[in-house]
């Protein structure tokens, strides 16, 4: 039996039980040492390449799929979270790989799907959305769910503590209520969240936050998260992480009993500053995305050097266009201009950057297998995509110390058994 193998048989082969001994581990034996990594699935080749790195890196991989990603209705990768947790394991059969994998939900609240903000769904709407959301995700064997209601264009802004605290234990407690009935196993939480809009980026905000919840959780005897999400002064668009931020709300998070977690860790410069900090966890997402385009427009200057004229720059650029999702990242001072009327270099970041929206387009999906076509004789395209993603991903996986770490999770595990 291989260390992975042995990690999930000592963890029950739950995925709660599973992630409890990974948060269990890291507050203990392993503390400031690790921080875990979660990858969004905004593509079949990112969640096939996380697989790949996982093994290769004989580490624990987390997904954190959102509701735009994965949801009942499909979202933009086609996956409901039955479907994907069907593709990770069968995938993970066709390549023969041994890996410790956990699904995750990501961002789990009211109006957090951009369609139910952009048409502002009423309140009735879009909690039932999420209700459904949550099963299915239990259903199909998550063992993580972000809890996020930190969002309500109808509230007061920032939105008071009282209500992001009532929702996310009503959120809660659906859940487990949910759970037991269908006698499916224990699963971790996450809740609190990083942006700034969500209103807990202050520090002052972000413990009354906890101290909040804490004694919420208590009073209805529901279990307690495993991982709080907070502002560490990661955006999209930037490589900056607060180290010395992250220290401080760390110690907030272990006064909570949690892990701190980081969002948009993507293209961060310091990512060894991350286990050095005490960061439980972090997600990756657009920034792998961005690593499939430029691997799949390095393909198009292969074509090109052959003779050929690739549609698929084309076909992308339109099918971003027609998504209408780049305006989500526009700034302030870009606010009425065209898309071909901004800077050459903001397009290219938004086409980058909104891909992982439209690879499901039947258009943009044709063009590409032309394009695997067009330089077939000179490259495996698919292998080699999947190459360039998997790399970036391990880069992940090293600066954060977790190449070997089941072996030291099995360790820990047996330790904290014999200790029993």
């Amino acid at each position: 039996m291989t260390t992975a193998a042995h990690v999930r048989a000592a963890a029950t082969a739950q995925q709660g039980a599973l992630t409890a001994a990974m948060v269990a581990a890291l507050r203990g034996p392993l503390a400031r040492r690790h921080t875990l990594l979660a990858v969004c699935p905004n593509s079949e080749a990112v969640a096939r390449a996380a697989l790949l790195a996982a093994a290769e890196a004989d580490a624990p991989l987390l997904y954190a799929a959102t509701l735009n990603q994965v949801a009942p209705d499909g979202g933009y990768t086609g996956w409901t979270p039955a479907t994907f947790t069907a593709f990770v394991a069968a995938e993970t059969e066709r390549l023969g790989l041994d890996v410790v994998v956990v699904p995750g939900l990501d961002h789990g609240g009211p109006w957090k799907a951009d369609r139910h903000y952009a048409e502002r769904w009423p309140l009735e709407k879009t909690w039932a959305a999420v209700l459904t959301a949550l099963e299915a995700c239990l259903d199909a064997g998550y063992g993580l769910l972000h809890l996020d209601p930190t969002v309500d264009p109808t509230a007061p802004q920032p939105v008071p503590i009282s209500i992001i605290v009532d929702r996310t234990l009503a959120l809660l407690r659906h859940a487990e209520d949910y759970r037991q009935q269908r006698g499916l196993p224990p699963v971790a939480y996450e809740v609190g969240t990083e942006e700034v809009g969500g209103g807990l980026a202050s520090t002052a905000r972000f413990a009354a936050f906890l101290h909040a919840l804490d004694a919420a959780l208590g009073a209805a005897q529901l279990p307690r998260p495993s991982f709080v999400v907070g502002d560490v002064g990661t955006v999209l668009d930037s490589s900056h992480f607060n180290a010395a931020r992250a220290r401080l709300l760390t110690k907030k998070a272990a006064a909570f009993g949690a892990l701190l977690k980081g969002h948009y860790t993507d293209d961060v410069v310091n990512l060894d500053a991350y286990p050095l900090s005490g960061m439980g966890g972090a997600n990756v997402g657009p920034g792998l995305a961005a690593v499939e385009y430029d691997a799949l427009m390095d393909l198009v200057a292969l074509a090109r050097s052959l003779g050929a004229e690739p549609a698929l720059p084309a076909a992308l650029r339109e099918a971003v266009l027609a998504s209408g999702r780049w305006e989500k990242w526009r700034k302030p001072e870009e606010e009425g201009q065209a898309f071909g009327a901004l800077a050459p270099e903001r397009q290219a970041w938004l086409l980058r950057t909104g891909s992982r929206y439209i690879w499901t387009h039947p258009e943009v999906q044709a063009a590409r297998q032309r394009l695997y076509a067009q330089v077939r004789a000179h490259r495996d395209a698919e292998a080699y995509v999947c190459w360039r993603i998997k790399q970036a991903i391990l880069h992940y996986y090293h600066a954060f110390n977790l190449v070997g770490f089941n072996r030291r999770l099995l360790a820990a595990w047996e330790a904290a058994q014999g200790a029993a």
